[in-house]
């Protein structure tokens, strides 16, 4: 009883010190987070205001530059949009309506470009949630199969699809399926565009094809991922050693090695959250799906300024946050890290 008093003492004081630094960590890494997205606001304020020509004069002209104005409009559009004070102005008074949560009205639509983003943000979200099922149902099965069998026929027909996604663009793939379903199969996904929440079956089959295309590019590097990182676990000791046990060569690869083969794929697929996001600018004008990508394409079509800074912005942070939530989840996830 005593050397399990002795013992429980330090193993406590280990536990202590363990989450202390992790709380450390963590706050670390979200003090780095709020100046860099505040850097990158800077730089999306500042290079579309730096932009050849008159951004006022830009607006009026229209999308396609076709459309008359006086130089007394744009005065008026300039002073409207603070476009005469010096630009750490523009930007402090940009920021200091973010805070307070107004992002502004658009020069196009004269809506409220909140009500805009929170219309389609929801869809944008389903997208990319779907093309990340579609990543984790493709990648990693296919990644452990090509390690499994490898130097097979198996492996290099795998492998050779793995080369291929990464050879194919998301916005050609996109293309390939719009041209194989309409033209081959002659089947096209029913008009407009309905929540999950309202009709299940009708949302997936809109958004099953964009999700292919979308995810397919990733699937490709995750794939070879997954399969180097398996093989490098498959000749460690204590793989070895739990085959001597007599464990089935099944429960040696999913209960060993595959968990800590996955820890560098997270990673990986962590940072292709971000890439996801900014894919379905492409994928959504391609398949007219009425999202956040769909948006900065018509903001950037019509140079409605406010838009398109909101736009890029809500991509930053989400490439941000995503790099954020791998970084915590890898350091939770392997114990091994010190949280330096």
């Amino acid at each position: 009883m005593r050397v399990y008093g002795l013992l429980e003492k330090p193993i406590d004081s280990h536990l202590k010190k363990s989450r202390t630094r992790m709380r450390k960590y963590v706050l670390r890494r979200l003090l780095l987070f709020i100046p860099t997205l505040i850097g990158v606001s800077m730089a999306v304020f500042t290079l579309l205001r730096i932009i050849p020509g008159d951004i006022a004069a830009l607006i009026l002209s229209g999308p396609s530059g076709e459309l008359t104005y006086t130089q007394e409009d744009v005065d008026e559009l300039r002073e409207e949009m603070g476009l005469n004070n010096p630009i750490y102005i523009q930007y402090l008074n940009w920021m200091s309506e973010l805070l307070r949560g107004d992002l502004g009205n658009s020069f196009v639509t004269k809506l409220s470009i909140g009500e805009q983003v929170r219309r389609q943000l929801p869809i944008t979200m389903q997208l990319a949630f779907f093309s990340m099922i579609v990543i984790s149902v493709i990648s990693i099965p296919i990644g452990v199969l090509a390690a499994v069998k490898q130097d097979s026929a198996i492996d290099y027909l795998l492998r050779s699809f793995a080369i291929l996604g990464l050879a194919m663009p998301s916005f050609f793939v996109a293309l390939l399926v719009v041209l194989i379903l309409s033209v081959g199969l002659h089947w096209s996904a029913p008009l407009g565009f309905v929540s999950l929440w309202n009709d299940p079956i009708t949302s997936f089959q809109q958004l099953f094809f964009p999700a292919i295309a979308l995810g397919f590019a990733s699937s490709g590097l995750l794939v070879r991922m997954t399969r180097a990182q398996l093989l490098e676990v498959l000749r460690e000791d204590y793989v070895r050693t739990a085959r001597a046990k007599g464990l089935a060569e099944g429960a040696v690869i999913l209960r060993h090695a595959v968990r800590n083969a996955l820890l560098p794929v997270i990673t990986i697929g962590g940072t292709q959250i971000g890439f996801l996001f900014s894919g379905t600018v492409i994928i959504e004008t391609i398949f007219n799906i009425p999202g956040v990508g769909r948006g900065l394409i018509s903001a950037l079509n019509s140079r409605d300024l406010p838009a398109i800074q909101v736009y890029i912005i809500y991509f930053a942070g989400i490439a941000l946050v995503s790099n954020l939530i791998v970084d915590l989840m890898y350091a939770w996830l392997d114990p091994r890290i010190r949280y330096g």
